[in-house]
């Protein structure tokens, strides 16, 4: 499945479609797939943005607001490293960009072939979010830090969406 497929796929769930979420859930637990469906009753408006290493998606509704980094892979762990430091720099800017404007960045990691809740849910670390956004920010992984100072995101580490969404609507 391509990466567009991907970034699609996370927003018609964000955005609390039915169809998508009914299919996406199909090997989840019954817990998985009941807090997939409570974005129904809290959806998002969700807008894809254009271009390489920029922010895939932006999602609001009236309490939040977030900038989101899709993410696929077949191996459990990305390294930021990669790609000749792009990922790096584009975390850096998406850093300076949500602690400007008090948004909760979100890195969205689709482990592909994987049965169940494939998504994970990781952050960066920043500054100057307050009150909800700044408790939601607080209780999402961050991204690890290798000893080279360079950004590492492993699967297994995140917070599946499933929890993220019932944090979310709660």
């Amino acid at each position: 499945m391509p990466a567009s497929d991907y970034e699609r796929e996370l927003r018609s769930i964000l955005r609390g479609d039915r169809k998508v979420i009914e299919i996406v859930t199909k090997t989840c637990s019954d817990e998985e797939k009941r807090r997939y469906e409570k974005i129904m009753e809290k959806p998002f408006v969700v807008v894809r943005s254009a271009g390489s290493y920029g922010a895939d998606l932006l999602a609001v509704r009236c309490d939040i607001s977030m900038l989101i980094e899709i993410k696929s892979s077949s191996a459990r762990k990305i390294h930021f490293s990669s790609v000749k430091g792009k990922l790096q720099e584009q975390a850096n800017r998406m850093k300076e960009e949500c602690e400007r404007a008090s948004i909760l960045p979100v890195y969205a990691f689709r482990l592909k072939k994987k049965r169940g809740d494939a998504w994970r849910i990781f952050t960066l670390d920043i500054k100057g979010l307050k009150g909800r956004i700044k408790e939601i920010h607080s209780n999402i992984p961050k991204l690890d830090l290798t000893r080279s100072k360079n950004l590492v995101m492993e699967w297994d580490k995140g917070l599946p969406l499933s929890s993220f969404i019932e944090m979310i609507t709660g």
